[in-house]
């Protein structure tokens, strides 16, 4: 059963997310983290995208950025690599604030498949449903949304949303594009078999290469932070003041990326660490707490799901020293007088 929110949509809704501490001391703690991990050298760079096999694994940049503004950077926090799959939340994000939360539910979905990231089987497991958008076919189907009459338009609109969403012009990676589109058969076939499912409209080699180029998109870790940020910050981007999505699209594109963000190791990652948070093969990942802010790393060193092990380890050692885990609790203070009880409750016990 899949639950109706027409049941509450007319219920006024009330958000509470806390604080964090004080400016200084989050730039301790993020220089901090960033300090313990630099020595960590396990993992492996990308290989299968020629051009990132080619990075200095050494880079290790760390960033929080507040819903207020603040920002803190650690090291190689403005070294620019290649957005890749973190682009995901982004286009998902603003294809929902383009179509709407039920039409874009209804043709990508939102759950976790439970294998891996270009997984043809799960496609056709799942009648050629991709299931959620952080995958690559549910990514390729969501930007298959972007609106434009050609597919140079729809490649436009993707850039124009990112860099609102980073607060500057991100620009492509040409050598980092031209890598991908020369070894993306594996994409370009998922993109076809959407079509062949009638589930992608549109000419797949076209709307492959419009993905292929919004995943080779120039950023930095600080970048990512703030685009993060941006989506804590309800829709707004807390440097520049500039509204690019509503609230209500965060909300929605936060919970696919809690659920699904780092593919197979979604559930330990959010067990461990709390966060929704999104990861790419270049070593880029950026994880949200709505309300406070924003932590993005990068380190190319990737486990064997492809997230960089540097930066889930900073991030996990921040999203503690902040107290930034959705789920954490601690008991409320206790109030003075007798407790009470609710009139509903007095009404069934009479």
């Amino acid at each position: 059963m899949v639950l109706d929110p027409t049941v509450w949509l007319d219920v006024p809704q009330e958000v509470s997310t806390g604080t964090l501490p004080g400016w200084e001391r989050v730039d301790e703690l993020v220089r901090e983290a960033h300090a313990r991990y630099a020595d960590e050298v396990s993992g492996e760079v990308a290989d299968y995208i020629p051009v990132l096999a080619a990075v200095d694994p050494e880079l290790f940049g760390l960033a929080v950025i507040e819903v207020g503004g603040g920002i803190h950077d650690a090291g190689d926090a403005l070294h620019a690599f290649s957005i890749q799959s973190i682009s995901k939340m982004f286009v998902y994000a603003l294809a929902i604030q383009e179509h709407g939360h039920e039409r874009v539910r209804e043709i990508v979905g939102v759950n976790n498949t439970g294998l891996a990231f270009n997984s043809v089987v799960a496609l056709e497991l799942n009648d050629g449903h991709p299931r959620n958008p952080m995958v690559n076919a549910g990514a390729i189907a969501t930007t298959a949304l972007m609106p434009g009459a050609t597919a140079v338009e729809q490649w436009e609109r993707v850039r124009e949303g990112l860099s609102a969403f980073a607060g500057r012009p991100l620009s492509l990676d040409g050598e980092v594009y031209a890598s991908e589109a020369g070894s993306n058969e594996r994409n370009r076939a998922l993109g076809w078999l959407l079509r062949s499912y009638g589930r992608l409209a549109g000419d797949p080699d076209e709307i492959v290469d419009v993905y292929t180029r919004q995943c080779a998109l120039s950023v930095t870790a600080h970048d990512l932070a703030v685009m993060g940020a941006t989506l804590a910050d309800g829709g707004v981007n807390p440097v520049t003041g500039e509204r690019v999505v509503s609230a209500d699209v965060c909300r929605d594109t936060l919970a696919v990326v809690a659920a699904s963000g780092l593919y197979e190791r979604s559930g330990d990652w959010l067990f461990e660490i709390g966060l929704p948070a999104k990861s790419g093969v270049s070593g880029g990942l950026v994880a949200v707490s709505p309300g406070k802010g924003a932590v993005a790393g990068f380190s190319p060193r990737l486990d064997e799901a492809g997230n960089s092990i540097r930066s889930q380890m900073a991030i996990g050692h921040l999203s503690r020293s902040l107290g930034l885990n959705l789920f954490a609790s601690a008991p409320a203070p206790a109030h003075a007088g007798e407790a009470r009880v609710s009139s509903a409750s007095e009404g069934e016990r009479s």
